[in-house]
Protein backbone atom coordinates (compact mmCIF):
# COMPACT_ATOMS: atom_id res chain seq x y z
CA UNK A 1 0.00 0.00 0.00
CA UNK A 2 3.19 2.15 1.12
CA UNK A 3 4.74 1.52 -2.04
CA UNK A 4 1.72 1.66 -4.34
CA UNK A 5 1.24 5.30 -2.92
CA UNK A 6 4.97 6.10 -3.26
CA UNK A 7 4.71 6.07 -6.46
CA UNK A 8 1.77 7.94 -6.86
CA UNK A 9 3.36 10.43 -5.46
CA UNK A 10 6.57 9.96 -7.72
CA UNK A 11 4.02 10.32 -10.95
CA UNK A 12 2.56 13.29 -10.00
CA UNK A 13 5.75 15.10 -8.98
CA UNK A 14 6.59 17.94 -11.55
CA UNK A 15 9.73 17.43 -13.39
CA UNK A 16 12.90 18.20 -11.38
CA UNK A 17 17.34 18.12 -12.08
CA UNK A 18 18.56 17.85 -15.41
CA UNK A 19 15.02 17.61 -17.38
CA UNK A 20 14.33 20.77 -15.83
CA UNK A 21 17.52 22.46 -16.81
CA UNK A 22 17.12 20.68 -20.47
CA UNK A 23 13.55 22.26 -20.89
CA UNK A 24 14.82 26.15 -19.87
CA UNK A 25 17.94 25.33 -21.80
CA UNK A 26 15.63 24.67 -24.66
CA UNK A 27 13.13 27.37 -23.72
CA UNK A 28 16.19 29.98 -23.79
CA UNK A 29 17.71 28.97 -27.07
CA UNK A 30 14.29 28.95 -28.81
CA UNK A 31 13.81 32.16 -27.91
CA UNK A 32 16.74 32.79 -28.55
CA UNK A 33 16.90 31.17 -32.30
CA UNK A 34 13.24 33.24 -33.22
CA UNK A 35 15.15 36.64 -31.63
CA UNK A 36 17.81 35.72 -34.10
CA UNK A 37 15.80 35.12 -36.71
CA UNK A 38 13.86 38.61 -36.72
CA UNK A 39 16.96 40.83 -35.69
CA UNK A 40 19.65 39.70 -37.79
CA UNK A 41 18.13 37.28 -40.52
CA UNK A 42 18.57 33.28 -41.24
CA UNK A 43 21.83 34.09 -43.42
CA UNK A 44 23.87 36.02 -40.69
CA UNK A 45 22.48 34.24 -37.54
CA UNK A 46 24.82 31.19 -36.53
CA UNK A 47 24.57 28.85 -33.84
CA UNK A 48 27.27 30.88 -31.57
CA UNK A 49 24.88 34.55 -31.94
CA UNK A 50 22.00 32.41 -30.76
CA UNK A 51 24.14 30.06 -28.08
CA UNK A 52 25.20 33.53 -26.91
CA UNK A 53 22.07 35.37 -26.67
CA UNK A 54 20.37 32.17 -24.90
CA UNK A 55 23.37 32.49 -22.57
CA UNK A 56 24.41 28.86 -22.96
CA UNK A 57 27.75 27.23 -24.45
CA UNK A 58 27.74 26.28 -28.03
CA UNK A 59 27.69 22.56 -27.30
CA UNK A 60 24.43 22.79 -25.52
CA UNK A 61 23.08 23.71 -29.24
CA UNK A 62 25.60 21.06 -30.87
CA UNK A 63 24.37 18.49 -28.92
CA UNK A 64 20.46 18.97 -29.91
CA UNK A 65 20.90 20.15 -33.23
CA UNK A 66 24.12 19.29 -36.01
CA UNK A 67 23.55 22.45 -37.55
CA UNK A 68 21.79 25.62 -38.21
CA UNK A 69 19.53 24.42 -40.81
CA UNK A 70 18.58 21.92 -38.17
CA UNK A 71 17.60 23.94 -35.58
CA UNK A 72 15.73 26.27 -37.33
CA UNK A 73 13.47 23.43 -39.51
CA UNK A 74 13.09 21.68 -36.06
CA UNK A 75 11.68 25.10 -34.03
CA UNK A 76 9.84 26.42 -36.83
CA UNK A 77 7.85 22.60 -37.11
CA UNK A 78 7.38 22.82 -33.55
CA UNK A 79 6.22 26.13 -33.15
CA UNK A 80 3.82 24.92 -36.06
CA UNK A 81 2.37 22.03 -34.79
CA UNK A 82 1.65 23.71 -31.15
CA UNK A 83 -0.58 25.96 -33.03
CA UNK A 84 -1.87 24.11 -36.14
CA UNK A 85 -5.26 24.31 -35.41
CA UNK A 86 -7.96 21.09 -36.37
CA UNK A 87 -8.99 21.34 -39.74
CA UNK A 88 -12.77 22.82 -40.42
CA UNK A 89 -15.70 20.37 -40.62
CA UNK A 90 -18.53 22.18 -40.73
CA UNK A 91 -20.72 20.50 -42.97
CA UNK A 92 -20.19 23.02 -46.03
CA UNK A 93 -17.65 24.62 -48.24
CA UNK A 94 -18.23 27.91 -47.83
CA UNK A 95 -17.80 27.89 -43.91
CA UNK A 96 -15.07 25.53 -43.93
CA UNK A 97 -12.93 27.90 -46.80
CA UNK A 98 -14.18 31.21 -44.12
CA UNK A 99 -12.56 28.95 -41.36
CA UNK A 100 -9.81 28.09 -42.67
CA UNK A 101 -8.56 31.31 -44.28
CA UNK A 102 -9.11 33.16 -41.13
CA UNK A 103 -6.96 30.39 -39.12
CA UNK A 104 -3.92 31.16 -42.05
CA UNK A 105 -4.50 34.68 -41.45
CA UNK A 106 -3.97 34.66 -37.92
CA UNK A 107 -0.99 32.65 -38.56
CA UNK A 108 0.44 34.85 -41.50
CA UNK A 109 -0.19 37.83 -39.29
CA UNK A 110 1.25 37.21 -36.56
CA UNK A 111 3.84 39.69 -36.12
CA UNK A 112 6.77 37.68 -35.66
CA UNK A 113 6.31 35.54 -38.30
CA UNK A 114 6.04 38.79 -40.48
CA UNK A 115 9.81 39.60 -39.10
CA UNK A 116 11.14 36.65 -40.23
CA UNK A 117 9.13 35.13 -43.01
CA UNK A 118 10.60 37.25 -45.99
CA UNK A 119 14.16 36.18 -44.85
CA UNK A 120 13.47 32.71 -44.69
CA UNK A 121 12.16 32.36 -48.01
CA UNK A 122 14.54 34.24 -49.91
CA UNK A 123 17.05 31.77 -48.00
CA UNK A 124 15.39 28.63 -49.00
CA UNK A 125 15.64 29.38 -52.47
CA UNK A 126 18.82 28.27 -52.37
CA UNK A 127 19.46 26.01 -49.33
CA UNK A 128 17.95 22.72 -50.27
CA UNK A 129 18.10 21.34 -46.52
CA UNK A 130 15.89 24.32 -45.16
CA UNK A 131 13.51 24.51 -48.54
CA UNK A 132 13.01 20.69 -46.84
CA UNK A 133 12.27 21.37 -43.36
CA UNK A 134 9.91 24.47 -44.20
CA UNK A 135 8.38 22.31 -47.25
CA UNK A 136 8.04 19.39 -44.26
CA UNK A 137 7.28 21.44 -41.17
CA UNK A 138 5.26 24.59 -42.84
CA UNK A 139 3.43 23.58 -46.19
CA UNK A 140 3.19 20.42 -45.96
CA UNK A 141 0.19 20.46 -42.81
CA UNK A 142 -1.27 23.33 -44.79
CA UNK A 143 -1.82 21.47 -47.86
CA UNK A 144 -2.85 18.46 -46.02
CA UNK A 145 -5.81 20.83 -44.14
CA UNK A 146 -6.58 22.10 -47.31
CA UNK A 147 -7.06 18.91 -49.25
CA UNK A 148 -9.15 17.80 -46.29
CA UNK A 149 -11.52 20.11 -47.30
CA UNK A 150 -11.87 19.83 -50.84
CA UNK A 151 -11.80 16.10 -50.68
CA UNK A 152 -15.06 16.71 -48.21
CA UNK A 153 -16.54 19.16 -50.76
CA UNK A 154 -16.14 15.78 -53.68
CA UNK A 155 -17.91 13.60 -51.66
CA UNK A 156 -21.02 16.19 -50.44
CA UNK A 157 -20.93 17.02 -54.18
CA UNK A 158 -20.48 20.39 -53.69
CA UNK A 159 -17.31 20.27 -56.14
CA UNK A 160 -16.83 18.45 -59.63
CA UNK A 161 -15.38 14.86 -59.29
CA UNK A 162 -12.89 16.01 -61.40
CA UNK A 163 -10.73 18.64 -59.54
CA UNK A 164 -7.38 19.48 -59.70
CA UNK A 165 -6.61 18.71 -56.07
CA UNK A 166 -3.48 20.12 -56.44
CA UNK A 167 -4.37 23.45 -58.03
CA UNK A 168 -7.40 23.68 -55.62
CA UNK A 169 -4.67 23.66 -53.07
CA UNK A 170 -3.03 26.78 -54.42
CA UNK A 171 -5.87 28.47 -54.44
CA UNK A 172 -6.93 28.02 -50.58
CA UNK A 173 -3.30 29.22 -49.55
CA UNK A 174 -1.26 30.52 -52.29
CA UNK A 175 -3.85 34.22 -53.06
CA UNK A 176 -3.44 35.15 -49.04
CA UNK A 177 -0.30 34.22 -48.47
CA UNK A 178 0.76 36.51 -51.37
CA UNK A 179 -1.92 39.20 -49.87
CA UNK A 180 -0.17 39.35 -46.34
CA UNK A 181 3.82 38.70 -46.80
CA UNK A 182 4.53 40.12 -50.61
CA UNK A 183 1.41 42.99 -50.62
CA UNK A 184 1.43 43.57 -46.98
CA UNK A 185 -2.41 44.68 -47.66
CA UNK A 186 -5.25 44.68 -45.51
CA UNK A 187 -6.81 41.39 -45.18
CA UNK A 188 -10.01 41.95 -42.67
CA UNK A 189 -13.44 40.17 -42.58
CA UNK A 190 -14.52 42.24 -45.61
CA UNK A 191 -11.58 40.67 -47.54
CA UNK A 192 -11.35 37.13 -46.14
CA UNK A 193 -15.45 37.02 -47.18
CA UNK A 194 -14.60 38.00 -50.68
CA UNK A 195 -11.44 35.87 -50.87
CA UNK A 196 -13.85 32.71 -49.96
CA UNK A 197 -16.23 33.70 -52.45
CA UNK A 198 -13.83 33.61 -55.38
CA UNK A 199 -11.90 31.16 -54.16
CA UNK A 200 -15.18 28.49 -54.05
CA UNK A 201 -16.28 30.23 -57.72
CA UNK A 202 -12.84 28.91 -59.42
CA UNK A 203 -12.21 25.62 -57.25
CA UNK A 204 -15.41 24.49 -59.21
CA UNK A 205 -13.42 25.63 -62.54
CA UNK A 206 -10.61 23.58 -61.89
CA UNK A 207 -11.53 20.54 -63.31
CA UNK A 208 -8.08 18.49 -64.98
CA UNK A 209 -8.31 18.74 -68.45
CA UNK A 210 -8.85 15.52 -70.36
CA UNK A 211 -5.50 13.95 -71.42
Amino acid sequence: MLGSMSEQQKKGRPATGGAVLRQRVTEAVTEAAFAELAEAGYARMSMESVARRAGVGKAALYRRWPSKQAMVTELIRSKVADTLPPTPATGALHTDLRELLATFRSQLTHPLLARIAAGLLAEAGHDDALTEGLSTGVTAPRRAAARTILQGAIDRGELPPGLDLDLGTDLLIAPLAFRVLVVQGRSDDEYLETLTNAIEAALKAAVRSSP
